[in-house]
């Protein structure tokens, strides 16, 4: 049966009945009786006549059903011809025309009274089949007509009016069954007819049950004369099931029931044969077809593009990564050779002048003395032995000595003993285009950096780098910062964590920050970088000498955290060159990127590992002291003015943080402000900083000065370091206690951050003045609380504090990362550059990720094996309770995959959004990602559902819904994944999904 009677029904029950019944009342219209006395009971004309009568019903249809149900329905001519549409075999109209001898407009039911029919079926939700007391069936008036499956006539006297939709006309002659291809209400008169897809022939009596068959109504008790009649209701299929065409047949009218044939199967309600893909699966009258392998078919080959696809782009970035490693090695074989031969050209050269020094003097006195002999005895085929020789050797120079010469002469612009054929231009390195070029000057500009440094030993990194490529360099603004009574309290309990911290940082010095735990150094350095959340800063903070917000130039300013944020499934140099590229000034050319990314490579000591996985806690990539290199080395690629490092020597042996700090020092050599938290360095690491920041317990300055100096303070106080102990660390040992100054030292440790300050003339706390036992509660305490303080608050209120806190702190995260006035002069990559980058990197995660999507998949289709096989379709129902368990299913799975895109990437997002990268551009980049999780999933699960299920819906139809499912639920998951926990998120989810 058409999708158009399935909607009238429902029009009908749930709508608005008057306007349906006078649809179907006025495609039954037949004016008079004489209107068809004129043609022959039984001539197909005149079921020709009554089926355009209904025909003309479309236009009056079309409109309201195409305003009701326009969602579902998109031709509704189209649908209505599938329902109602009898002019392929009208003789059911004909049969009925011949057994009522023309009197079928006298018994078909008026707009009045297919409107009390339906809405008597409305009042009683559809439970009953019978209808209210009427006019012809009440308490005293009951004919036979008025029984299950039974008409009457109204008589040739009436003039039977089928739009009027108010009056009853009196139906009590000629009762008898109802027509075949017509169904009987019980408590009405009149006939409707069935539409196509139904089966309503004329039913007979079962003398064992009592039941007129095939319908499910007896007749009445105590009139042997009244027989069964025709069908007695048409509704949905579960109340009526008994009216539709039964499951392995097929009804091409109302009243014609055929078998299916073998090779095709047919549904409950169909009016023609389906066809079976393959012929031998559908035995005669079989109710569906068996599809389950064109299901394995379909997830085998699914699985094979998945596994080419895979395969290809892994073999493809292995290709890739294979390509540029080998025109790394040969750029920087190239470039070594290069460097050698010029050394070993100079060696020659110094040589070579030495040895015509001594020739030139030797020579002078042979021509002197052959000019005293020639001034006696002339010689002429001497002087012409001479002069020829001469004349050939001015003449004619090879290549090779022309070549040497203007090594000799411009070392620096060497590019090896190549020699060039023709006029073929040189392509000059920072202009070059392909990765040979852009490596072989990369290469190039760091072993003549290598170079110039060994000759200039006391010149500036920056002086190396011009005089190795012989032309201006970029020069970083540099940026001082000074800061004057920088406090920090906390909000919540208003506890001090710095106090009155007054010094200055100075570009191009590397400064270290000590001082025993909880002394506040890390607090200290996020305060100087404007990260501090949930505190009340007070003081100045000066950039250049102006007050000046530091967020102002967060383009140029690094922030490296304690700990390792790195993205594991990348390799080393990917990590680098994609902070590269987002940080770096978008004019910068490519060629110039690389020089930076290699420079820090080579300076980091992660050539060996520069192409090898940085690992996760799952999966083992580099050890954690290159991790800790990786972690430093993506703020050295953004080429900072200031650089501010949180213990970044922690956990490394002495080699790799003297390498560390090293590569440090060549950034400070550039003009670079670095300044870091260190735990016990070792004399020769404590010796290679410019400055030391001391601070005791609660944030107290001890010292603020140059590293020389630091001893020769202590000793005036009478704290001299006993020989062989570091100094720092004997200095950190008295702050803490452990140590005691000797007897006769008139200072003790809780005195030291008073005396700096007297020492330098900076304003003292008034607390600190006061009685010594007030401020070693100052200094042990880390400042005191607010005067009058509740300690006696309720667990409402400290929960409320908390929740205020921690607003306030999501407050001071999202001031610093909003947009505000860039100061930095630094023009990074717009959002549509920043998003190509994002969506090449989350590509290359996502194929590094295949085993964890194709897990995904797995699950997925295993669902769908379970939901389909269990989960039987049938007519009744349509398949709803598979479509329940689908919905659930794959909104659960789907939504934990999304989980995952955020999630496990929140601490990555934060440290990226606060250097200044676009957040949109890494949201889009994940979502465009995602679209492949959106359109092969719900396949995925369809080809396992859908062929073990087989619905009546087309795989088309399941596909659309999925999809749109699939990209709801994500964007849900997306949510949940931002705004929690990834252990909540899962939680969430999972009740989201079975509420």
């Amino acid at each position: 049966m058409g999708m158009a009677a399935v909607l009238l029904l429902s029009f009908l029950l749930l709508a608005a009945p008057a306007a349906a019944i006078n649809i179907l009342r006025r495609s039954l219209a037949a004016q008079t009786k004489g209107d068809l006395a004129s043609i022959t009971a039984g001539n197909p004309l005149v079921a020709n006549a009554m089926n355009d009568r209904l025909k003309n019903l479309t236009d009056a249809f079309a409109q309201q059903m195409g305003k009701e149900f326009h969602y579902c329905i998109k031709d509704t001519d189209d649908e209505w011809n599938i329902a109602f549409n009898f002019s392929t075999d009208p003789t059911f109209l004909s049969n009925c025309m011949q057994a009522t001898d023309g009197d079928v407009p006298q018994r078909v039911c008026t707009a009045a009274e297919m409107k009390f029919y339906f809405e008597s079926f409305l009042d009683s939700n559809g439970r009953k089949n019978y209808v209210r007391p009427n006019k012809n069936c009440n308490l005293t008036s009951w004919m036979d007509g008025c029984e299950a499956g039974w008409a009457c006539s109204a008589g040739p006297d009436q003039n039977i009016n089928l739009q009027d939709a108010v009056n009853f006309p009196s139906r009590t002659l000629d009762c008898r069954g109802c027509c075949a291809g017509f169904f009987c209400p019980h408590g009405l008169t009149c006939m409707i007819p069935c539409p196509l897809g139904a089966y309503c022939p004329e039913s007979t009596l079962n003398k064992t049950t009592g039941i007129c068959d095939p319908y499910n109504y007896q007749p009445p008790p105590g009139k042997p004369n009244h027989t069964c009649g025709g069908a007695d209701r048409w509704a949905d299929v579960v109340s009526t099931d008994d009216v539709f065409c039964p499951a392995g047949f097929y009804c091409p009218s109302t009243i014609k029931k055929l078998s299916c044939s073998s090779g095709f199967y047919c549904r409950k309600g169909s009016t023609s044969q389906t066809k079976c893909f393959h012929k031998g699966s559908c035995k005669p009258n079989s109710v569906n077809q068996d599809i389950t392998i064109f299901g394995a078919l379909l997830v085998g080959a699914l699985s094979l593009v998945l596994l080419i696809i895979y395969n290809f782009s892994g073999q493809l970035l292995t290709n890739r990564e294979k390509k540029q490693a080998k025109s790394r090695e040969a750029a920087a074989r190239h470039a070594k050779e290069t460097a050698m031969a010029r050394e070993r050209w100079k060696s020659a050269k110094d040589v070579a002048k030495k040895h015509a020094v001594g020739l030139q003097s030797s020579l002078s006195r042979t021509f002197s003395r052959k000019k005293t002999l020639r001034t006696h005895e002339p010689s002429k085929g001497a002087v012409e032995t001479d002069v020829e020789p001469s004349k050939g050797s001015g003449e004619k120079k090879s290549n090779l000595t022309d070549m040497m010469r203007s090594l000799e002469e411009n070392p620096e612009k060497g590019e090896g003993f190549n020699v060039e054929i023709g006029e073929k231009k040189k392509t000059k390195g920072r202009h070059a285009h392909t990765q040979s070029q852009i490596f072989k000057y990369a290469y190039g500009q760091i072993e003549k950096e290598k170079a110039m440094e060994q000759q200039n030993k006391n010149l500036t990194f920056s002086g190396v780098i011009s005089m190795a490529t012989d032309e201006d360099i970029r020069t970083r603004p540099r940026i001082e910062i000074a800061f004057k009574d920088l406090t920090l309290t906390l909000k919540g309990s208003k506890k001090k964590l710095l106090r009155s911290v007054t010094g200055k940082l100075m570009p191009g010095r590397v400064a270290a920050v000590m001082g025993p735990s909880g002394a506040g150094k890390t607090t200290f350095l996020s305060a100087i970088a404007g990260k501090a959340t949930g505190c009340e800063t007070t003081g100045m903070v000066l950039i250049n000498g102006k007050m000046e917000p530091i967020r102002a130039y967060k383009k140029i300013i690094g922030f490296v955290p304690q700990d390792d944020i790195v993205h594991g499934n990348l390799t080393v140099q990917e990590n680098l060159w994609f902070n590269a590229r987002c940080r770096l000034s978008a004019d910068m050319s490519k060629a110039d990127k690389v020089l930076v990314v290699e420079r820090v490579i080579e300076a980091l000591g992660l050539q060996a590992v520069r192409d090898s996985l940085v690992g996760t806690v799952e999966q083992r990539g580099i050890s954690g002291g290159q991790r800790k290199r990786v972690n430093v080395g993506l703020e050295m690629v953004m080429e900072p003015s200031v650089l501010i490092l949180d213990e970044p020597t922690s956990g490394l042996d002495s080699s790799s943080s003297l390498l560390l700090l090293r590569a440090l020092r060549r950034e400070a050599l550039e003009g670079v402000n670095i300044s870091m938290v260190v735990h016990q360095p070792s004399y020769t690491l404590y010796k290679m900083f410019d400055d030391l920041i001391l601070l005791a317990k609660g944030g107290l300055t001890v010292y603020h000065g140059p590293v020389k100096k630091v001893e020769e303070y202590f000793s005036g106080l009478g704290i001299v370091v006993p020989d062989r102990v570091n100094p720092p660390d004997y200095y950190i040992d008295i702050l803490e206690g452990i140590v005691k100054p000797n007897a006769n030292v008139a200072v003790n440790a809780k005195d030291l951050p008073l005396r700096w300050m007297l020492h330098n003339g900076y304003e003292v706390p008034r607390d600190m003045l006061q009685s010594g036992s007030d401020a070693e509660s100052s200094f042990r305490g880390g400042g005191d609380l607010t005067p009058g303080g509740d300690t006696g608050q309720s667990i409402a209120g400290e929960v409320w504090g908390n929740v205020k806190d921690i607003v306030g702190q999501k407050k001071d995260e999202y001031d610093y990362n909003k947009s505000s006035q860039n100061l930095s002069n630094r023009c990074t990559p717009g959002i549509l550059r920043q998003y190509k980058y994002y969506l090449g990197r989350c590509g290359k995660q996502r194929l590094r990720e295949a085993r964890i999507q194709g897990v995904d998949y797995l699950i997925l289709g295993l669902a769908g094996i379970c939901l389909g096989t269990l989960a039987k379709v049938s007519d009744e129902t349509f398949g709803a309770l598979g479509y329940t368990y689908t919905v659930i299913a794959v909104s659960l799975l789907c939504k934990i995959g999304a989980l995952r895109s955020f999630s496990l990437e929140k601490i990555h997002y934060w440290r990226e959004r606060a250097s200044g990268m676009s957040s949109l551009a890494y949201f889009m980049s994940k979502d465009t990602i995602d679209h492949f999780n959106t359109i092969i999933k719900p396949i995925v699960y369809l080809s396992m559902f859908y062929f073990f299920n087989n619905p009546r819906s087309s795989i088309w139809e399941n596909y659309v819904v999925l999809v749109a499912l699939v990209y709801c639920v994500t964007g849900i998951g997306y949510t949940f994944a931002i705004f929690f926990q990834p252990g909540s998120a899962q939680l969430v989810s999972g009740q989201r999904c079975f509420r």
